[in-house]
């Protein structure tokens, strides 16, 4: 019985001990954008392009592997993560940093290709009904992040009556908006694990 009464006694001051030594931080509050149905919103706009892409509906009858960026704001240079530096026994800090310009281009960059993809929605398309299903959720999800996820601009493409040259251009674009879709969820990943807050 003794050994017992040891062992708990044992038991009880390592758990004691351990749980000093391994108290939790809090975890920072998501910022404007990044949280909740919002990061739902980034994944699954990544998702739906990268079905867009996939899709031969958008690519039906075009041999380019062009990529066409967009430059509707500064969206990779502001959304670039904090460096630190160790330099020994002092801790050097890039604080360039803005959580809220990196927000700001992210949005800019979302209110650009809803309205450009919607516009290109209203104008002649050789497979309607399968463009219209591919690129009507991304529409949708541009919105409802640009409406809800953010606390207005407008540059928009305007298509021309060509169907061939406007599936070029929007899958060039399409490609384009992959690569950003892909900084924007980065971006959105490192204002979420607050690590420029530290």
């Amino acid at each position: 019985m003794a050994n017992f009464q040891l062992y708990v006694a044992s038991c009880v001051l390592l758990l004691s001990l351990s749980w000093r030594t391994s108290e939790a931080l809090p975890v920072p509050a998501p910022s404007p954008g990044t949280g909740g149905q919002c990061a739902d919103f980034y994944k699954m706009l990544l998702l739906n392009i990268s079905k867009a892409l996939d899709s031969t509906y958008l690519s039906d009858g075009i041999q380019s592997e062009k990529i066409e960026m967009r430059n509707t704001g500064e969206t990779v240079l502001a959304c670039a993560p904090t460096l630190t530096q160790n330099l020994g026994c002092v801790t050097q800090r890039n604080s360039s940093f803005s959580e809220s310009e990196c927000l700001k281009n992210i949005k800019k960059d979302l209110l650009y290709y809803h309205e450009a993809i919607a516009s290109y929605l209203t104008g002649p398309l050789k497979n309607g009904p399968e463009e219209i299903r591919l690129l009507s959720p991304i529409v949708e999800i541009t919105k409802n992040l640009t409406e809800n996820c953010f606390p207005q601009l407008d540059d928009a493409k305007v298509w021309g009556n060509e169907s061939y040259n406007n599936r070029l251009e929007m899958n060039k674009m399409m490609k384009g908006f992959h690569i950003r879709a892909i900084t924007i969820n980065r971006a959105i990943g490192y204002i979420s694990s607050g690590d420029h807050r530290k």
